[in-house]
């Protein structure tokens, strides 16, 4: 009877081998099932900041042509370069510090000043990867829309 009892406890003290590899299997296939479509939704929230920042860009532009009468660049819409010099043409601070460099949330983002407006391009530093679709806009505010490899261009669709 003691024996009998002792060998229930030793089978009782744990899991078996055979249980930890079940549940180690059903954590593997909802970690399969989970991670696409958490890439997928970082994804799309880097595309929706990077049309967010266009609408920064944008704001910014009508500001710095109210004050200095023509567009600016992505540097000239930054900060100063040194934390005491004064802002002005060459650096208005109207952006922040990273978008002036041109890039923000996985996205790489150029701004061409004509002289009778501006284009900005945001593209993804990883086609697929950070992002699927890259944005173009001008001074018009519209931004287009592009889910191809090739950048989005004034006549690519609109962002409905």
């Amino acid at each position: 009877m003691l024996i009998r009892l002792r060998r229930r406890r030793a089978r009782e003290r744990g899991f078996s081998l055979i249980e930890l590899l079940i549940v180690i299997a059903i954590i593997l296939i909802i970690l399969s099932i989970a991670l696409p479509k958490m890439s997928q939704s970082q994804r799309y929230g880097r595309e929706m900041k990077a049309m967010a920042e266009i609408g920064t860009i944008q704001k910014a532009e009508v500001q710095y042509y109210s004050q200095f009468n023509h567009y600016g660049t992505l540097g000239q819409l930054g900060p100063p370069a040194s934390s005491g010099a004064q802002e002005g043409a060459d650096a208005a601070d109207l952006i922040p510090p990273g978008l002036a460099t041109g890039s923000s949330g996985g996205y790489n983002f150029t701004v061409t000043v004509t002289p009778s407006g501006y284009t900005v391009t945001a593209l993804p530093k990883a086609f697929g990867s950070t992002g699927k679709r890259s944005f173009y806009s001008d001074e018009s505010g519209v931004i287009h829309i592009s889910d191809k490899s090739d950048p989005a261009t004034a006549s690519s669709p609109t962002v409905q």
